[in-house]
C-alpha cells in the first residue's frame, strides 16, 4: 500500500524522479511484469490518475497464468493501450481521454491561478472576502475588547436605577439582590468621613491593556473595518440588483398594463361592432317588410350616420393604406373651409367654403368633383348628409334639403359661370325681409316649404332672419340654430316650422345650475353682447392668424325628445323638444361653444376657451376636461377617442382609453384645420389652406 500511495502522489508533486525510483527499486517485488514495466516507466509521473492506478495494480497482481489464459482468450490486456485516447479500463465504465491527462499535468497551475472577478457591481469585492466578511468573528472580536474595558467597581446598583427609569419597578421591593444595593461610605458620629477626601480616580487609569494587546485591538480594528467595507459594498450590491429588478418589474408592469389597456379597448370595438351588426338586422329587416308590401311609396326616412356603431364597409384596398396619413388631397375650393360633411367612406361629400354660395359635390372614390348645389344667395354656414340626401344652411337666413342623386355635371359646366355672375348681381341680399301671416319671414313670393322637381333642391325651409349656422336632422325631424338667436323646430316632410325655442328667453329666466360649474355671466364678455349683434374675436391659432366670431348658436343636436345646444354665451343647454322649454343649462365654458356631440350617456362641447369638455347627462356634471393651446371649432367622439380640430395644422386626436394625446399630419394640411368629419377608420378634414385631406384611421 506504501508503494501505491506514493506512486498515486507523484504525479501531483511534480516529483518524476520519485515516481521513476519506486517503481526501479520495487522490480524485483514482481508486481509489475517486465513489459508493463518498461511501458509505464517513462510515462508514470504524467498519466497516472488514481483510477488508473487502482486498475493497474489489480490487474497486475492477477497471476501471470490467468493474463496468458486471457491472453489466448482473445482478450489481451496491455498497458501500451494506457497512452492512448480515448481508454476504457477493465473496472470502470468511463473513458479517459487526452483532455483529463491534460487537467492533471495542470493542477498545480490551476490551483495557483487568480480567479477573475465580474465587472460591474460589486467587481472589487472577491468571493473569498465576501465569505470573510460574512464569518462572525468581528462581533467576538468586539465583544473580547468590549470586556477588556470593563473595571471593577462597588456595587452603584444601576440595574435598578435603569429599571426605575423605564418604569418597570418590580412588584416585590423587599426582595433585593446584591445588584440592587447602593454602598455608601460610612461617616464617623460626627457626621464627617473618615480621614481625608481623595478625587475619585478614572475609570481608564485604573487598567492597563499592555502593547500586545493594543496592537492587537488595533489589527481587529482594522479588520473590522476591512469587513466592513467589505460588507457595504455586498449591501449596496444588493440594493442596485433589486433596484435592477425592480426596473424591470415596473417595466413588465407597465407593458402589462398597455395589454390591459389594449384589451379595454378591443372590448369597446367589439361592442361598437355588437351595436352595428343589430343596427344592420334590424336595416335589412325593414328592407325586407318595404319590400314585399310593392304598393307602399318609399318613405323619407334616413337612419342618422352619427349613431351608426360599428365598421363600416370599406373597399379591400383601404386595408393596404399606412394609418396616420393623408392619402388624397381636394383641391377647388379658393378660401377656408367652412363646412363639410360626407355619406360613407369612398361615398359622397359635401363641401362649402368661406363666401360660397355653392357646396361642391365629390366623388370620395375617384376623387373628382361631381358638381355644385346652386340655390343660397349668401355662404353655406353647415352641412348634414346621409345617404342620397343633403340639407345646409346658409348665411341667407335659409336651408335647402338636396337630393344628390340629381346632380349633374354637365349641367353646372356648362352655364356654370354665367349663373354665378347673375346671381352675384341680382342676389346682393339686400332687400328687407318681409313678416308673412303664418310668421315665417321670407323675401321671396313662394310659400314655405315649397319643392323644385327640376333641380336637386327638393324643399326650402323659410323662417330664421338671420344665418343659419346649425343644424341636425333625423328620420322626419329637423332642428336648425341662427344668429337671429332663436332654434326652431322642422317637419321634415312637409316643411313646416312646428317650434320656436328662444335662446335670449332662456338666458333671461335662468335655470339653476349645478353647484360647481356655474359661471357668472359678466366673466364673459360676449354674453353682454347676446342682446344685440354677436361678435367675439377668436383665439390667435396656430399661424397666428384670428377672425371674428359671429355664429351665437354654434351647434345643435338632438336624441329622442331631448334637444342639446351650444350657444355664444358659453352655456350648453338642455331643452325638452315637447314643451320648447329648456329646463337645465351647463356652465363651465368661458368662450362661445363653437361645436358639440351627444349621445345617451355623454355631451362633448368645444369652445373657443381652448377647451373640450366632456358632460355626464345624468348629473350634469363635467365627465372629463380636454385643454389645448388654441380655441376649438370641430369635434367628434365615440367610446375610445376624440377627434378635434384646435387651431393647428394637425387633427388632434385623444384616446380615452389611456388618455394619450397625438396628431395627424403626414401629408396634412398647411394651415389650421377648421371643419372634420370620421366614420371608423376614414376621416375627411378642411382647413384654412382652402384643401380638403382625406385620412386612414
Amino acid at each position: 500500500m506504501d508503494l501505491v500511495s506514493k506512486t498515486l502522489f507523484a504525479p501531483f508533486n511534480n516529483k518524476k524522479k520519485d515516481s521513476s525510483r519506486i517503481l526501479t527499486d520495487r522490480k524485483q517485488h514482481a508486481l509489475l511484469s517486465p513489459q508493463s514495466f518498461n511501458i509505464l516507466f517513462p510515462v508514470a509521473p504524467v498519466i497516472m490518475t488514481p483510477r488508473m492506478i487502482t486498475a493497474a495494480a489489480t490487474v497486475s497482481s492477477r497471476s501471470r497464468g490467468s493474463l496468458g489464459a486471457s491472453a489466448s482468450g482473445g482478450s489481451r490486456l496491455d498497458f501500451a493501450t494506457l497512452g492512448r485516447a480515448p481508454m476504457r479500463l477493465t473496472l470502470g465504465t468511463r473513458r479517459i481521454t487526452s483532455r483529463d491527462l491534460q487537467i492533471v499535468e495542470a493542477t498545480d497551475e490551476l490551483l495557483d491561478a487568480e480567479i477573475p472577478e465580474a465587472e460591474g457591481i460589486a467587481s472589487d469585492v472577491s468571493l473569498l472576502r465576501g465569505f470573510n466578511a460574512t464569518v462572525p468573528s468581528s462581533e467576538k472580536n468586539r465583544t473580547r475588547r468590549k470586556q477588556m474595558r470593563n473595571v471593577e467597581t462597588p456595587r452603584i446598583g444601576l440595574k435598578k436605577l435603569g429599571m426605575s427609569a423605564r418604569g418597570m419597578m418590580m412588584e416585590d421591593e423587599e426582595e433585593r439582590s446584591e445588584d440592587d444595593v447602593v454602598v455608601v461610605s460610612r461617616l464617623d458620629e460626627r457626621g464627617k468621613r473618615k480621614g481625608k477626601r481623595r478625587g475619585r480616580e478614572s475609570l481608564s487609569a485604573a487598567k492597563a491593556l499592555g502593547k500586545d494587546e493594543l496592537r492587537r485591538q488595533t489589527q481587529e480594528i482594522l479588520l473590522d473595518k476591512e469587513n466592513l467595507h467589505v460588507r457595504r459594498s455586498l449591501i449596496n450590491s444588493e440594493i442596485a440588483e433589486i433596484n435592477n429588478k425592480i426596473k424591470a418589474l415596473d417595466s413588465i408592469r407597465e407593458r402589462l398594463e398597455q395589454d390591459l389597456l389594449k384589451l379595454h379597448e378591443d372590448e369597446l370595438e367589439l361592442d361598437d361592432e355588437l351595436g352595428g351588426v343589430q343596427e344592420r338586422i334590424e336595416f335589412e329587416e325593414a328592407a325586407f317588410r318595404q319590400s314585399d308590401n310593392t304598393k307602399t311609396a318609399p318613405a323619407l326616412h334616413v337612419a342618422p350616420s352619427r349613431r351608426r356603431r360599428g365598421p363600416v364597409f370599406l373597399p379591400s384596398e383601404h386595408d393596404e393604406l399606412p394609418p396616420g396619413v393623408a392619402f388624397m388631397t381636394l383641391e377647388s375650393h379658393l378660401t377656408p373651409i367652412a363646412a363639410l360633411d360626407f355619406s360613407e367612406p369612398y361615398g359622397t361629400l359635401v363641401s362649402a367654403s368661406q363666401e360660397d354660395s355653392q357646396p361642391r359635390l365629390w366623388d370620395l372614390m375617384t376623387g373628382s368633383e361631381i358638381g355644385r348645389l346652386r340655390g343660397h344667395r349668401g355662404a353655406v354656414k353647415c352641412i348634414q348628409v346621409e345617404d342620397n340626401l343633403c340639407l345646409t344652411g346658409a348665411e341667407d337666413g335659409n336651408v335647402r334639403l338636396w337630393d344628390l342623386r340629381l346632380v349633374d355635371e354637365d349641367d353646372w359646366e356648362k352655364d356654370g359661370l354665367a349663373n354665378v355672375a347673375e346671381e352675384d348681381e341680382g342676389n346682393a341680399y339686400d332687400e328687407e325681409l318681409v313678416e308673412k301671416p303664418n310668421g315665417i319671414r321670407s323675401n321671396e313670393p313662394c310659400e314655405a316649404g315649397t319643392t323644385d322637381q327640376t333641380g336637386p333642391c327638393i324643399r326650402l325651409f323659410e323662417g330664421h332672419s338671420k344665418a343659419v349656422t346649425a343644424l341636425y336632422f333625423e328620420d322626419e325631424c329637423l332642428v336648425t340654430g341662427a344668429s337671429d338667436k332663436t332654434l326652431r323646430q322642422w317637419d321634415l316632410a312637409t316643411g313646416q316650422c312646428i317650434m320656436t325655442m328662444d335662446i335670449l328667453w332662456a338666458i333671461s329666466h335662468p335655470q339653476p345650475t349645478i353647484p360647481g360649474n356655474g359661471i357668472p355671466n359678466h366673466l364673459f364678455p360676449g354674453a353682454a353682447a347676446s342682446a344685440g349683434h354677436f361678435a367675439v374675436p377668436t383665439p390667435p391659432s396656430a399661424d397666428g392668424s384670428w377672425d371674428m366670431y359671429e355664429d351665437f348658436v354654434g351647434g345643435v343636436q338632438f336624441w329622442g325628445y331631448g334637444l342639446v345646444s351650444g350657444s355664444g354665451d358659453g352655456a350648453v343647454r338642455m331643452w325638452d323638444m315637447r314643451t320648447g322649454q329648456a329646463h337645465r343649462t351647463l356652465m363651465g365654458h368661458t368662450g362661445p361653444v363653437t361645436c358639440l356631440q351627444f349621445d345617451e350617456m355623454h355631451i362633448a362641447s368645444g369652445s373657443l376657451d381652448k377647451s373640450i369638455r366632456i358632460w355626464d347627462v345624468r348629473t350634469g356634471g363635467t365627465f372629463e376636461t380636454l385643454n389645448y393651446n388654441h380655441g376649438v371649432t370641430a369635434l367628434q367622439f365615440d367610446t375610445r377617442k376624440v377627434i378635434a380640430a384646435t387651431g393647428e395644422n394637425g387633427v388632434k386626436i385623444y384616446n380615452r382609453t389611456s388618455m394619450q394625446h397625438s396628431s395627424l399630419s403626414t401629408n396634412g394640411h398647411t394651415q389650421p384645420v377648421e371643419r372634420l368629419r370620421y366614420m371608423d377608420r376614414y376621416l375627411v378634414s378642411g382647413g384654412r389652406d382652402a384643401t380638403v385631406k382625406i385620412w386612414t384611421l
